[in-house]
């Protein structure tokens, strides 16, 4: 139960939209995740008020026409974090074999013509292309430890993430029309 002025995991419940997302567990957990709150390193919040709904909704503001190229590049990048966090569960600040299995499988679950052994063949294929991505040609016996930050923001380049991943919200000449 939230405290008054607080929402809980719960509340995201209530949320026909999140209900059908095969994600929805990924997506709730990042609202609280502590790293999106700015709150530390790790770990997550039982509930978040105000503040810190607006700071996650923050990560989903549309860009602006009056934004210079640094403040694009800075959005982006934050929501590249956003993305980032969700996928890295143990916090570790690193994307491993293991979690990106578990985000495929869950994306794939609602498909059922997609057995499980197949997510993990796509999410193996995936990684692959990642590490030759970010690593380059690697020797046989070296092993590629997962995807950092850095490495997410190589895979992600020439992307649109800005137009993708965006919440639109009225403007005052909208509402200003509706009295």
């Amino acid at each position: 139960m939230a405290l008054c002025g607080t929402v809980s995991k719960e509340n995201f419940n209530n949320i026909p939209d999140l209900e059908l997302n095969p994600i929805r567990s990924k997506i709730v957990r990042a609202f609280f995740d502590n790293r999106n709150l700015r709150k530390g390193p790790g770990g997550l919040a039982d509930e978040i008020n105000f503040e810190d709904f607006l700071t996650i909704m923050s990560y989903f503001r549309p860009i602006d026409s009056t934004m210079d190229e640094e403040q694009v590049q800075l959005c982006r990048k934050e929501k590249l974090r956003f993305l980032f966090h969700m996928y890295d569960s143990d916090s570790d600040g690193r994307i491993t074999l293991e979690e990106y299995r578990n985000v495929v499988e869950e994306l794939l679950s609602g498909n059922p013509h997609i057995e499980k052994e197949s997510a993990r063949s796509i999410a193996d294929g995936a990684m692959m292309e990642a590490a030759s991505v970010c690593v380059g040609r690697m020797e046989p016996d070296q092993v590629y430890e997962g995807i950092t930050f850095d490495d997410f923001l190589k895979i992600w380049q020439g992307i649109d993430i800005e137009t993708k991943m965006h919440v639109r919200f009225l403007n005052v000449e909208t509402i200003a029309l509706c009295h």
